[in-house]
């Protein structure tokens, strides 16, 4: 997956800072996953929370107007990520993907959900067997219209 410049420049910055996305997310009262998606231009923020950002880094200025511009989302390069972390979550939906679609349609009808009006948190679960990572995706149910 290419990297965009401006995202290895806020990595720097954050890195260089000493400060988690956690860290961020308590500075800036968004949430850390969402401040991610901003670095990783997934996400747009308002000039406001741009500002917030760049200064909770110390990064430089001129990286707060980029971030509060429409990004290209969903451009992961190779199609099939290549990231063993990313690539997981392929395999999840190559795996789990259509009894998830399944259920979903059983509990709600013949719909989506979205990825709009959606939020993600990533949880650690301690376990003596070896922690767990928690990913609960929220998103609201779009039942497809009928005409």
């Amino acid at each position: 997956m290419a990297i965009p410049v401006i995202t290895e420049k806020l990595l720097a910055a954050k890195k260089a800072a000493g400060l988690t996305f956690a860290d961020l997310e308590a500075k800036i009262g968004c949430d850390e996953v969402w401040i991610a998606s901003v670095f990783y231009r997934q996400a747009s923020a308002s000039m406001e929370e741009a500002t917030k950002i760049v200064e909770a880094i110390g990064a430089d200025a001129s990286l707060i107007e980029p971030l509060t511009e429409c990004p290209v989302k969903g451009a992961l390069d190779p199609v099939i990520p290549t990231d063993p972390l990313i690539y997981r979550f392929y395999e999840i939906m190559q795996v789990y993907g259509m009894p998830i679609k399944t259920v979903v349609h059983e509990k709600f009808g013949d719909g989506i959900m979205s990825a709009i009006d959606f939020t993600i948190d990533v949880e650690k679960e301690e376990d003596p067997k070896g922690d767990r990572v928690k990913v609960i995706m929220n998103g609201k149910f779009l039942p497809y219209k009928k005409w």
